[in-house]
Parts: C-alpha cells; structure tokens; sequence
C-alpha cells in the first residue's frame, strides 16, 4: 500500500462543492422565509 501523508490531498473541488451547497441553502432559506412573510403579511 502507498504511504497516505495527511493534508496532502487536493480538495479544491470539495470546497467548492461544499461553498456552493452552503450559499445555495443560504438564499433558499432566504427565500422561503420572505414567503412565509409575505404570506402572513398579505396571506391567504
């Protein structure tokens, strides 16, 4: 087996995937929050 050195595996990808799920919960949860307001403000 190969000798594993921690830290020295290129993650660049995974951060970026990771970044993006977080700014994309981020904005959804934004959204439906605004929603939720506008319903409870002019709501059905």
């Amino acid at each position: 087996m190969a000798e594993h050195k921690h830290g020295s595996m290129d993650i660049s990808v995974q951060e970026k995937t990771f970044d993006g799920f977080i700014t994309f919960t981020i904005r959804s949860l934004i959204a439906i929050f605004a929603i939720v307001v506008f319903l409870a403000i002019f709501g059905a």
